[in-house]
């Protein structure tokens, strides 16, 4: 049987971890008998897309991404526009994508999920132009993601310190939302439209989110005093937020979402800035990516 060639995409800075080490972590997991490894390490912003097209133009099969959400993102669009298959190796700061597909955050165990080639396809979205394949969203976490980008203290520890810094001066926003026809106004903390069920660190915002069922889930966090932050977070960390009254779930496949003036988003937790309106849609099951065999859920 012909091997695969396997490309590992490295960032060497998402999570704030070191991974000069990880080809010979790979090296050592890695079954040699399916697969011939070669390895690039980015170094810029924008660095991992740039070597993913590369590769998927090339004789690549698999494009692996070593990182977080990030990096994930900047890879899987690359592969899925070229119809590759993409692998995951987390190394983020909260690995939400990583997470949900149940692939281990232990380095050896997830190369061992690569050996086993589980290859499925899950969707993916985009918020206007750009495409997302966890979560996009605005409102309070796009404003933390794009402080949180300078903060030299990645981790969850950091994040978690910034946003409680951040939320008391933080006003919640008016929106506009038009999903599948039907329309909403809500005034919210934050607007998350999620694939997945998690930002990271098992932090589920919309906890029976699937990634195969062609629907994005529009969860609204709505206004709430800050004694309630425990609260709120006790259903994040317990995947119960559905049963809270603090959140508003609404699925749907074409979503448009109209806010008082250009801000802040985030697409896969990386920072971006964009206008008033925005355009949400699903492509259902165009991304193949490799999960563990005993992912009922997905595979």
């Amino acid at each position: 049987m012909a091997k695969s060639n396997i490309l590992f995409i490295i960032n060497p800075i998402s999570g704030g971890k070191d991974k000069l080490k990880i080809p010979a972590i790979i090296d050592a997991n890695l079954d040699r008998s399916k697969f011939n490894p070669n390895y690039s390490f980015t170094e810029y912003v924008g660095h991992a897309a740039e070597i993913a097209e590369e590769a998927a133009n090339k004789n690549f099969d698999i494009i692996v991404a070593v990182g977080g959400d990030g990096t994930i993102n900047e890879i899987a669009t690359k592969v899925m526009q070229q119809q590759k298959i993409l692998g995951i190796i987390p190394f983020g700061s909260g690995n939400g994508l990583a997470r949900f597909l149940k692939i281990p955050m232990n380095t050896a165990k997830s190369i061992q999920v690569i050996n086993g080639l589980n290859v499925v396809k899950i969707d993916t979205g985009t918020f206007n132009d750009k495409f997302f394949f966890n979560m996009a969203g605005m409102g309070f976490d796009a404003h933390i993601s794009s402080v949180f980008v300078g903060n030299k203290k990645r981790g969850l520890s950091g994040y978690i310190k910034l946003g409680l810094k951040e939320m008391i001066n933080y006003k919640p926003e008016k929106y506009h939302l038009l999903i599948d026809g039907e329309g909403y106004t809500r005034t919210a903390f934050v607007v998350s439209v999620a694939n997945s069920s998690q930002y990271g660190n098992n932090a589920h915002v919309s906890p029976q989110a699937s990634v195969t069922d062609g629907l994005l889930d529009v969860c609204i966090i709505k206004s709430f005093p800050l004694y309630k932050i425990p609260l709120l977070a006790y259903h994040m960390l317990n995947a119960s937020t559905d049963q809270s009254d603090m959140v508003e779930i609404i699925r749907g496949k074409d979503i448009q979402i109209t806010r008082a003036e250009d801000a802040a988003i985030h697409i896969d937790g990386e920072p971006f800035f964009m206008g008033r309106d925005i355009a949400v849609s699903i492509s259902p099951l165009s991304l193949n990516v490799i999960i563990p065999a005993d992912n009922a859920a997905i595979s």
